[in-house]
């Protein structure tokens, strides 16, 4: 019989698989998602076959319930009551007495009706914060903890790639470092409140051919290895993450859940996971409906368990078909094995031994620490892109407030957002919680000023009855403020989302020509984008006709049009910084900054693909300068080497500074990209004020797949640079790696460690 690894499982799970026979078994590696209706908040849900005989399903009991309180708006007390009984019914019908383990959406805080929304995760790229990351996670892990919901589905660890793909806003940034970084503060946060976070989508995703969701992977190993596994490595190795699930995607012909070559020998022969492998929602029956790599849902079932994937979600299309045929001794070693993880996670959650006596009776799931942590990201997210003197506002009298985004709450919110999800099937449920449009947050902000609101057009469309009432608002203001950019929802409903990419990155509808006719009535307009992606907007920013000042926020939260208004009005000092290069273009889709030399702009190709502004981009109202960049002549090929860069706020305001550290390693065995990011910190200055930022960078940072897919440190010289982007050499220096090319091994550092002191 085939080796069944059950070997990290405790003395008391190794007895419940003895005892368990294979109907439980099974039982114990699905979900079931009791409120599937008609609301589709999962991809090609509606085609999918999930059964509603809940009782008789659960008969041998459940491994998951799924979306218990994200899938409909449901008051969340009554809902805990449900559930804490229906906890303790499968424990007593289940004739092992195990209750199942309860998973959620969290990717910008909890789904669930009255729970809080926080920035999406775009913008948490733009913060450069970890700590601000970390302190989010925790308030999301700690509402999820109180409602009975033991796992999270988030962070998504996919490196952007193509700013035409619908879920970009779902994503931290296109530098695998920073995604890295910050998503794996998401996890600790989430994970020290006792909620396993889930790392998603691995691996690949992003890489989807001209950003059409689910759409083929042609990426090389190399750009496998180097950019899309990056952040998962780090937050396996770094951030101890508890469970994965598996990308839709195939690369290179293969769908991801059914390849054991990512969600076993990578995940966990290299990386030593030893988590839950779950599925995304219906994955396990595409390898048979959409893939057509498994003639049934059978054959699907025992590949999907045998490429890795221990948990079927949302629904049990699968896995139970198993029953219907012989079971080999092969498959039952992957059940038993897969079983295995799925008991001990529960063990390590205390399921096993939790009573579910006592359901919350009260519950804040919007208290003032989650709106504190929603504001904190929000105003380090926000993302000045011009500005001619027209910010921040000396006190106007006269305001003009337009724009489709100015007026709606919805439009601070991703796709991912309860309210964005789910409650666009529900129009008469009200949100739940307070989310101040940009408007409302003006109208606070200056409450003696005389204001004028006119929309002006739809994020849509082609309509521009609008355009006249909002020309004459901005003709009779001392200021006009227009906030455009992007609608979130699912598979077609919206402009950006799950399902909602695009063959333009041209502003939706006719905003453009709505911001330009404002510009031309010679009063001062400042845009302000609330977006889910990266538009062209080089008519924006350098064009004769610009805007006098451009903010860039993505979809910021229920506390995003505070932080707006609060950045405009002065009171706090933007700071952040581009995760994502600005296009040029949709022609220059696929974009990365992390390009060699042949894949920009050169005189062998007459297309530019410069993007409009570059990765790391971010104005203030406050200046830096960054001096005396010091960095050790020498540094082993496994070792370390220390940069030290003078910062300086030269300005009159107190503001943050991303102090990031670049590297160019010329002359390799493949060609390796024109700047990288190598290092980190966000600091806060006073005026005049200088302190020196040092950091200590592991040789694992420049490491790269060589020619024959060795992931190495090669010597030679490497070129530094401090700048306040990816494309500013403001300071530089040279460090020489010397000895032999040697190899990361799992006990070697990932991460850059910085200290911050005050100069002498």
């Amino acid at each position: 019989m085939p080796h069944t690894d059950t070997s990290a499982a405790s003395a008391r799970v190794a007895d419940l698989i003895a005892r368990m026979t294979v109907e439980e078994k099974l039982a114990q590696l699905v979900g079931f998602w009791v409120d599937q209706g008609d609301e589709i908040v999962a991809p090609m849900a509606d085609e999918m076959v999930s059964s509603d005989r809940y009782e008789e399903v659960t008969a041998h009991g459940l491994g998951h319930l799924t979306r218990v309180y994200g899938t409909r708006p449901v008051d969340p007390i009554e809902r805990a009551a449900w559930l804490w009984a229906e906890q303790r019914r499968l424990k007593k019908v289940s004739r092992v007495g195990i209750p199942a383990l309860v998973h959620e959406e969290c990717l910008t805080g909890l789904a669930a009706w009255k729970a809080a929304t926080f920035p999406t995760p775009l913008a948490w790229g733009a913060t450069f914060d970890p700590d601000a990351v970390d302190q989010m996670a925790r308030t999301i892990g700690g509402s999820m903890r109180e409602l009975g919901i033991h796992q999270g589905l988030a962070p998504v660890l996919d490196v952007i790639r193509d700013a035409r793909w619908g879920r970009v806003d779902e994503c931290i940034g296109e530098d695998p470092y920073l995604v890295g970084t910050l998503g794996t503060a998401y996890v600790r946060g989430l994970q020290a409140e006792g909620v396993h976070a889930t790392l998603k989508h691995f691996v690949g995703y992003s890489g989807s051919r001209a950003g059409r969701n689910h759409a083929p992977v042609h990426a090389g190993p190399r750009e496998i290895n180097d950019v899309f596994l990056p952040p998962f490595e780090m937050a396996v190795r770094d951030g101890g993450v508890r469970s994965v699930m598996n990308s839709y995607a195939e690369i290179d012909g293969v769908p991801v859940a059914s390849t054991r070559k990512y969600l076993t020998d990578v995940l966990r022969g290299e990386w030593g996971f030893d988590g839950v492998v779950v599925a995304d929602y219906f994955a396990v029956a595409f390898l048979h409906s959409t893939h057509k790599v498994s003639p049934d849902l059978a054959a699907a079932a025992a590949r999907a368990l045998h490429a890795g994937i221990d948990v079927e979600l949302p629904t049990a299309d699968a896995y139970p078909t198993l029953l219907d045929g012989a079971i080999d001794d092969a498959t039952m070693a992957d059940i038993d094995t897969a079983l295995a993880r799925v008991l001990l996670q529960k063990e390590e959650l205390g399921l096993l031994d939790e009573d579910f006596a006592e359901p919350p009776t009260e519950i804040d799931l919007d208290s003032p620490a989650h709106r504190a942590a929603a504001r904190r990201v929000a105003e380090e997210s926000v993302i000045l892109l011009s500005n001619t003197g027209a910010l921040p506002l000396a006190a106007p009298q006269r305001i003009a407030l337009i724009g489709p985004n100015g007026h709606d709450s919805s439009s601070l919110m991703g796709c991912y957002a309860f309210a964005n999800h789910v409650l666009h099937y529900h129009p008469q449920t009200p949100l739940g919680f307070e989310a101040p449009t940009v408007a409302d947050a003006m109208r606070e902000r200056f409450p003696d000023a005389e204001f004028t609101v006119a929309a002006g057009c739809d994020v849509e469309g082609t309509n521009t009855e609008g355009f006249a009432d909002a020309v004459a608002a901005a003709r009779n203001a001392d200021v006009a403020v227009v906030v455009v950019g992007d609608r979130a929802g699912l598979f077609g409903r919206g402009t950006v989302g799950e399902g909602n990419d695009v063959d333009s990155l041209d502003l939706p509808g006719v905003q453009r020509e709505l911001v330009e006719a404002l510009v031309a009535t010679g009063t001062p307009v400042v845009m302000v984008l609330l977006t889910g992606r990266p538009y062209a907007l080089d008519w924006a920013l350098d064009g004769d006709n610009a805007p006098a000042a451009v903010l860039q926020s993505f979809f910021p939260g229920e506390e995003g049009g505070r932080a707006i208004a609060a950045i405009l009005s002065g009171d706090v000092n933007p700071g952040g910084r581009l995760p994502v290069s600005l296009p040029r273009s949709a022609g220059s889709q696929p974009y990365s900054y992390l390009h060699p030399f042949l894949g920009g702009p050169n005189e062998i190709t007459s297309l530019d693909s410069t993007p409009t502004r570059p990765f790391g981009y971010g104005l203030s109202y406050t200046t830096f300068a960054h001096s005396n960049l010091t960095v050790d002549a020498e540094c082993a090929t496994r070792g370390r080497f220390v940069a030290s860069v003078t910062v300086t706020n030269t300005g009159d305001r107190r503001g943050a500074d991303v102090v990031q550290l670049y590297a160019h390693q010329p002359y390799r065995s493949v060609t390796r990209p024109l700047a990288q990011l190598v290092g980190y910190a966000r600091v806060e200055l006073d005026p005049s004020e200088t302190v020196t930022v040092e950091m200590s960078v592991p040789t694992t940072r420049l490491a790269f797949s060589d020619a024959s897919m060795t992931r190495v440190v090669e010597p030679g010289a490497v070129e530094l640079w401090v700048g306040a982007s990816c494309a500013d050499k403001e300071t530089t220096a040279t460090l020489a790696l010397t000895g032999e090319a040697t190899s990361p091994t799992p006990d070697d550092a990932r991460t850059v460690d910085v200290i911050v002191t005050p100069a002498s």
